[in-house]
């Protein structure tokens, strides 16, 4: 037998009792704190969610003019899970859980400490956590010494999570609805004015200028060559100076009417997809499974804690004995 193992096995059993004494006395000890009247048993409830591609219900379900249409049942992927551990990680849904639940008194904390606000957040993040899965959902998990309450507050934080985003999202679409709006009633009043200047127009005499001009030269040009009346001529040629007057501004602005409708129907659509977008916000997730009141607690595991001290005992034991025995053989090579 190799000389340090007869050496290890001589020295455990030297020290039998004190390396068997110790670690039975630490898992006694800790099979007693560890119990409920010394830590508080915790008891954990968790939801997940996918998050979607998208939140706008007009890109989702109304008719766009490219082929970027979104399929509003699909589950998002990476950036999306993301941005959703952003919007948990907001003081929106720290503000509205800790209000709902009244979580200060909850967590028996001191209302007119002056750090109140960072321990609350402590014990926040002690017991309420988010993190995103492997396949891209996102699970919130939440401990607390009352299962239901754990329950409660997870599912409580998944609607807070849809509104807030729905918040967010229908605040940003207000401001495109003020804009698409603005610019469509500046479109329409452009048209008025285009229509009103058309109507003048017509009313002086010019309907359709190519056609008329035209039918109304052949006219002049026929009464000339059968010498006609010098008052047919003289009409014939008052329209004609007419035409020639205000023909050019009424195809410009028949040519531009009709341009500027092709834009009133475009920003009318566009008009239309911004208050679905500010009045109507798909929710943000699909919740996979709702929080329920979980029947076995999570903290602490008394198994664990047992092995864990019994074996820090244990080498905690062995540690000192050798320090001891080390520092006895140093004294006695030392010379008197």
């Amino acid at each position: 037998m190799d000389p340090s193992s007869q050496n290890l096995l001589l020295f455990l059993f030297r020290n039998r009792k004190a390396l068997l004494a110790a670690p039975l006395i630490a898992a006694a000890a800790a099979a007693v704190f560890s119990g409920p009247w010394f830590i508080t048993p915790l008891y954990e409830s968790s939801v997940v969610v996918f998050p979607s591609t998208t939140n706008s219900a007009s890109k989702a379900l109304l008719p766009q003019n490219t082929f970027q249409d979104q399929d509003f049942l699909e589950f998002g992927a990476e950036e999306q899970a993301e941005q959703l551990l952003q919007v948990l990680s907001s003081d929106a849904i720290f503000d509205s859980v800790t209000t709902r639940f009244n979580l200060i008194e909850h967590y028996d904390l001191d209302p007119s400490s002056k750090t109140l606000r960072t321990d609350l957040h402590e014990e926040f993040s002690d017991k309420i956590s988010f993190e995103r899965t492997q396949f891209m959902s996102v699970r919130i998990s939440v401990l607390d010494e009352d299962p239901q309450m754990a329950a409660d507050i997870a599912n409580a934080i998944v609607d807070l999570l849809d509104r807030v985003k729905s918040r967010i999202q229908r605040e940003r679409a207000a401001v495109g609805l003020n804009l698409v709006k603005n610019e469509y009633q500046k479109i329409r009043k452009e048209l008025r004015d285009m229509e009103d200047e058309i109507k003048a127009l017509r009313g002086k005499g010019v309907h359709e200028y190519e056609g008329q001009s035209m039918v109304v030269s052949e006219q002049y040009a026929t009464a000339i060559a059968e010498g006609r009346s010098e008052k047919t001529i003289k009409q014939l040629k008052s329209v004609l100076d007419t035409l020639a007057k205000y023909g050019g501004r009424y195809v410009a602005l028949r040519d531009e009417l009709h341009l500027m409708k092709e834009e009133e129907v475009k920003v009318k659509t566009k008009l239309d997809q911004a208050r679905v977008d500010a009045e109507q916000v798909l929710p943000a997730t699909f919740r996979v499974n709702a929080a329920v009141a979980a029947d076995k607690k999570k903290y602490p595991i008394r198994w664990l804690v047992v092995a864990v001290s019994a074996l820090s005992a244990f080498v905690g034991t062995m540690v000192v004995i050798l320090g001891a025995n080390t520092w006895k053989e140093l004294k006695e090579q030392l010379p008197s």
